[in-house]
């Protein structure tokens, strides 16, 4: 299938008379799927009122951090595909 008639069959967000490129489609529906997942395990979502300032700079500490260890292991795999 060529990339024009798939992007084509996506469904269409629009915001204020803007369409979003594929790409950024792709990326908002990764947000929507994130966002409920997180509601759906936490049940909970952003909007909440219970964290203070430095909980949510935890919060970006520990995901920081668990990006950093799948940065290092995507570095040795590929390191080793590449020998």
């Amino acid at each position: 299938m060529d990339l024009k008639l798939k992007n084509q069959k996506r469904m269409s967000i629009k915001y204020n008379d803007f369409t979003p490129d594929s790409v950024v489609q792709t990326i908002i529906e990764r947000f929507v799927k994130r966002a409920k997942f997180g509601e759906k395990k936490y049940g909970t979502n952003l909007d909440r009122v219970d964290l203070k300032d430095m909980d949510y700079l935890q919060h970006l500490q520990e995901e920081l951090m668990d990006a950093i260890l799948y940065l290092e292991k995507y570095k040795t795999i590929k390191k080793d595909l590449d020998s």
